[in-house]
């Protein structure tokens, strides 16, 4: 037996019909054409919105709705919290040397605090052992004690 394009056909089983609703009781798929009976979902042009959820109360209306920018939980996507741009004591160990002055504009040049015009707060994850004067927006405890421990000096930035 010779193969050509003559006698080529699909694996058994591989290809289906087109189901071919509104075409009689006899197709499985006739009277009211797999849209049940009344409703929305069964007239001409209806359409299945994105957010629709069967009937079921849609999520945007059972997030809750506090709001106000004191309350950064409040909002379901968190619209007024607060950002800052962590930078870290290795991050300061690392890249600057003893007794460098190291404000945002010089963050900036290492490659860390690299967005404009959101705050930047030193964090404590890290040692530092080289004595830095640090100009940022904040500190937290454990970062303000170990450069101060380490013979740097703190400034915040108004």
């Amino acid at each position: 037996m010779s193969i050509g394009l003559h006698n080529l056909q699909p694996a058994p089983g591989s290809r289906k019909d087109r189901k071919r609703v509104g075409r009689g009781t006899g197709s499985g798929h006739g009277k009211t054409a797999g849209r049940g009976h009344k409703g929305y979902g069964s007239r001409s042009g209806a359409k299945d919105r994105a957010r629709f959820e069967g009937g079921q109360t849609p999520i945007h209306m059972r997030m809750r709705k506090l709001r106000g920018p004191n309350k950064k939980m409040s909002m379901p996507f968190e619209m007024f919290r607060t950002h800052t741009q962590p930078v870290n004591l290795a991050d300061l160990e690392q890249r600057f040397d003893s007794g460098a002055s190291v404000d945002v504009a010089a963050l900036r040049a290492a490659g860390l605090a690299t967005r404009r015009d959101v705050p930047v707060k030193i964090l404590g994850r890290g040692e530092i052992t080289k004595p830095l004067t640090v100009h940022a927006d904040g500190f937290s405890k454990s970062a303000r004690a170990a450069i101060e421990a380490a013979g740097g000096i703190c400034q915040v930035i108004d």
